[in-house]
C-alpha cells in the first residue's frame, strides 16, 4: 500500500525521510501483560503511560497496517478540548460537578500533549493558538453568543471570549464575518509527526509494536470452573496474543470486529490542502498565532494554517456507507472535495488563483448517543476507549492516561470522570442505520440552507440537537 497517499501529513513525513515501512508483524503466539489492539493515538498513548508508570510491563501493540494509518494520521490537526457530548448533556446525566470535571480534564489535556511532545522530543509543530469560531450570519452570531454566555455562567471554565467584527479582523480576515467566539484551549499540530514520533518513543520504552497484524477477534477471559480458566486473548492470522488485559483501541474499525459491529458507526470526514501560500496572502488573512478556525454552521468544518503556510481544511458531508463498510475508495469523494474547496474559497476569497495539492479522508467513530467512553470490564479483562466523533486528537491522550489508571488500579480523579464506564446502546441494524445516519447528515446540510434563507436559527437543527451530543 502507498501509505503516503493517505493524507498530506503522511506524505510530508515520508518526504522528510520516514519511509513508512511496516514494522515486523507478530510471528507466532505471544504472552504479554497488556495487549493493545490498534496502533493509533489511543493505543500508543496507553502504551506510553503504562510503561512510564511500570517500565517492567510486557506491552504489545497490534496494528493492522502501520502506526497512524487510521484517523490518527489523517485528521485535521486540532488538539482541542472539544468533547462530543456537550456540557449540558453531561450535566443532565451526571450532574454539573461531573460535567465541570470533564471540561477541566479536557482543557488540561491540551497542555499535557504539549508537555509530553516537548519532553520526548516529538517535533509535531505544536502551537497553542486557540480556536476562532467565526459567525457569518445573524443566526450564527446568536449561536456563538449563547455559547459564550453559557460558559460565563459556568465561571468562564472554557475561557470563551466574544469578539465583534473589528476585533475578529485583527486575528483573521474572512468574508461575511459579523463576529466570532474564541477559546484558548486548542493547539494546531502535525498529526502524522505526532503519531509516528509517539510510536518510536513507545518502542524505546520497551513496547512491541507489531504492524501488518490485524486482529481477527478479541476473546474475553474465561472463568475457572474447575477445568482451568484463560485470560483474554487476541486472535490473528499470525498467532494468538495472550494477556492479562486487552485494550480495544480500534475507533472506526471497531465496527469491523466480531461482537462490536454495531457499537460504532464509521462516518467519513474528508479534507483538502492548499499549496504553500505566499507571505502577502497571510498579510491579508492573518492566523499568525497558530489559531485553528471554524464557523458556526451546523455541518462541521475545521481548518488550520500549517507550519509550511498551507491551509488544511476539512468537513463532514460524505455519506455513511451501508453495513458500516470501510473501503479505500471511500477515502476520496470528488463531490465532497469540490464542496470543501468552494467553502474554503468562500471563506477566504484571496485563495482564488492558488492551487490545492492534496485531498484525502477516512472514517471516524460515532457511538449511538455521541458519547465517547473509556472503561475496563474486570470480568472479561477487556478495556476500551473510543467514539470520539472526530474530537480524538486530544481525547486519545486522556483515554491513555485513564486506561493506565484503570489497568494499574490507581484511584485517581481520572477514573471518576463521567465518561468512564459509559456504555452506549448499539446502533440499529441495517437498513435503519443507513437511513437514519444519512438522514441526519442531510438534516444538518438543510439546516444551514434554512438559516441562509430565513436569517433565523434553524428549526431542523433544534430538533436534531438531542441526537447529536446535546450541543
Amino acid at each position: 500500500m502507498n501509505y503516503r497517499s493517505l493524507s498530506l501529513w503522511l506524505d510530508q513525513v515520508a518526504e522528510a525521510g520516514d519511509p513508512l515501512t511496516p514494522r515486523a508483524p507478530l510471528d507466532g503466539d505471544l504472552d504479554v501483560d497488556v495487549c493493545i489492539v490498534g496502533g493509533g493515538l489511543t493505543g500508543l498513548w496507553t502504551a506510553y503511560y503504562l510503561l512510564r508508570a511500570e517500565p517492567t510491563l510486557r506491552v504489545a501493540v497490534l496494528e493492522a497496517q502501520i502506526a497512524g494509518f487510521g484517523a490518527s494520521g489523517r485528521n485535521g490537526g486540532w488538539c482541542s478540548a472539544l468533547f462530543p457530548s456537550g456540557f449540558s448533556s453531561l450535566a443532565r446525566r451526571h450532574g454539573a460537578d461531573a460535567a465541570t470535571a470533564m471540561r477541566r480534564a479536557m482543557n488540561d489535556t491540551v497542555e499535557e500533549v504539549g508537555r509530553v511532545t516537548a519532553a520526548e522530543g516529538i517535533d509535531c509543530d505544536f502551537v497553542r493558538g486557540g480556536t476562532i469560531e467565526l459567525a457569518r450570519s445573524a443566526a450564527q452570531l446568536t449561536r456563538v453568543r449563547s455559547a459564550v454566555e453559557a460558559d460565563a455562567a459556568r465561571g468562564g471554565l472554557d475561557g470563551y471570549e466574544m469578539w465583534d467584527d473589528a476585533v475578529t479582523s485583527t486575528r483573521v480576515r474572512a468574508s461575511g464575518v459579523v463576529g466570532a467566539g474564541y477559546t484558548p484551549h486548542c493547539a494546531r499540530l502535525h498529526p502524522a509527526r505526532l503519531v509516528r514520533g509517539l510510536a518510536t518513543v513507545v518502542e524505546g520504552l520497551g513496547a512491541l509494536v507489531l504492524e501488518q497484524t490485524p486482529a481477527l477477534e478479541i476473546l474475553p477471559r474465561t472463568p475457572d470452573n474447575g477445568a482451568g480458566g484463560a485470560g483474554p486473548r487476541v486472535r490473528t492470522e499470525r498467532g494468538t496474543v495472550y494477556a492479562q488485559h486487552v485494550v480495544r483501541a480500534t475507533e472506526a474499525w471497531t465496527s469491523q470486529l466480531p461482537g462490536t459491529r454495531r457499537a460504532i458507526a464509521p462516518i467519513y470526514s474528508l479534507m483538502v490542502a492548499t499549496e504553500p501560500l505566499p507571505p502577502e496572502f497571510w498579510d491579508r488573512v492573518g492566523l499568525s498565532r497558530g489559531e485553528t478556525f471554524t464557523d458556526a454552521r451546523h455541518l462541521v468544518i475545521y481548518g488550520q494554517r500549517t507550519a509550511d503556510d498551507r491551509i488544511a481544511f476539512g468537513g463532514r458531508g460524505a455519506p455513511y456507507h451501508f453495513g458500516s463498510r470501510i473501503a479505500p475508495a471511500s477515502d476520496r469523494d470528488d463531490r465532497v472535495f469540490g464542496a470543501l474547496r468552494r467553502t474554503l474559497t468562500d471563506l477566504f476569497p484571496d485563495l482564488r488563483g492558488f492551487g490545492f495539492t492534496h485531498g484525502w479522508g477516512g472514517p471516524l467513530g460515532i457511538a449511538r448517543d455521541w458519547n465517547a467512553s473509556v472503561g475496563l470490564d474486570p470480568a472479561s479483562g477487556i478495556a476500551w476507549a473510543g467514539g470520539y466523533v472526530g474530537d480524538g486528537l486530544s481525547t486519545t491522550n486522556l483515554a491513555g492516561r485513564t486506561l493506565t489508571d484503570l489497568l494499574l488500579r490507581h484511584d485517581t480523579d481520572l477514573v471518576r470522570l463521567p465518561w468512564v464506564g459509559h456504555r452506549s446502546r448499539r446502533w440499529e441494524p441495517e437498513p435503519l442505520r443507513w437511513l437514519g445516519t444519512n438522514a441526519g447528515l442531510r438534516a444538518m446540510t438543510a439546516a444551514d440552507v434554512e438559516e441562509r434563507v430565513t436569517g433565523r436559527e434553524s428549526v431542523a437543527a433544534r430538533l436534531m440537537a438531542p441526537f447529536l451530543g446535546g450541543h
